[in-house]
């Protein structure tokens, strides 16, 4: 086994470990979009043009997306945590290497992430959401929404790195809740002032909104929508492809060299 590798999961079960001891996290992270999906789909579906049970299958792969795009937050506290708290500097002290911290994290974040949309999902199809497509279809979906979550938790890693303050990254961790709002996962953008649908489409959590949709047969992309919205699986993948190349050189690097 290759350094990394090992180094890697040396991480990972350290990260596992963390999450058993703090499981009030686990438990929010989880219940929050269940309690989003039954308030937004019961309430709010009542006053939109989509009857009920239709918003609902429309909301569910919008929330499942905003979870995913929660490894921002995720990424950024847990970094910046670890950094203010000096565990980052005595980790650099060791022998092992210097992607192994954020790799380990991130592998982490996608396993637990992994196994809390499972709730959602079961809800989701309680309350009348369908995987039309089949199994495949579900595949394709399931792998864009851990492939947005690896992309925004070594985003948010960086940030985290960057601040070093657990206060600074609370605050900018609450702010990243207005992303989703400016999306398509809540509602549909066709409706929105020209302006505001462009910025609406043009973010990443619309585009893998759409995909998600598209893949389970949930609604068609519409076809005058900007182009990461209309095509919606190569636009969460050019995406996820940039903010992967960008943020996890510079989160390896930030972990690398800070501090000196």
């Amino acid at each position: 086994m290759s350094s990394l590798a090992y180094d890697s999961t040396a991480m990972l079960g350290r990260q596992l470990q963390r999450i058993k001891h703090a499981p009030g996290v686990l438990i929010l992270t989880q219940t929050m979009p269940i309690t989003m999906l039954l308030f937004f789909g019961y309430v709010f579906g009542s006053a939109l043009a989509m009857p009920g049970e239709q918003y609902r299958a429309y909301l569910v792969p919008g929330l499942l997306v905003a979870t995913a795009a929660g490894g921002l937050m995720t990424g950024m506290f847990q970094a910046a945590q670890d950094s203010h708290r000096g565990v980052m500097d005595r980790l650099r002290t060791l022998p092992m290497s210097r992607a192994a911290v954020p790799v380990g994290q991130s592998a982490a974040d996608l396993l637990t992430t992994a196994l809390g949309m499972i709730p959602l999902m079961l809800v989701g199809l309680a309350v009348g959401w369908r995987v039309e497509n089949g199994p495949l279809g579900a595949l394709g979906a399931f792998g864009l929404l851990m492939l947005l979550r690896l992309a925004t938790t070594w985003m948010g890693s960086f940030l985290g790195l960057l601040t070093q303050s657990e206060e600074a990254a609370g605050q900018l961790g609450s702010a990243t809740f207005i992303l989703p709002l400016l999306s398509n996962a809540y509602i549909p953008t066709d409706k929105l002032p020209g302006w505001l649908r462009t910025i609406a489409e043009w973010n990443p959590i619309s585009a893998v909104a759409s995909a998600v949709r598209d893949l389970c047969g949930n609604a068609a992309p519409a076809a005058d929508a900007a182009w990461p919205v209309a095509h919606p699986v190569a636009g969460s993948l050019a995406w996820c492809a940039f903010l992967l190349l960008v943020f996890v050189p510079l989160a390896v690097r930030r972990y690398a060299h800070s501090g000196r």
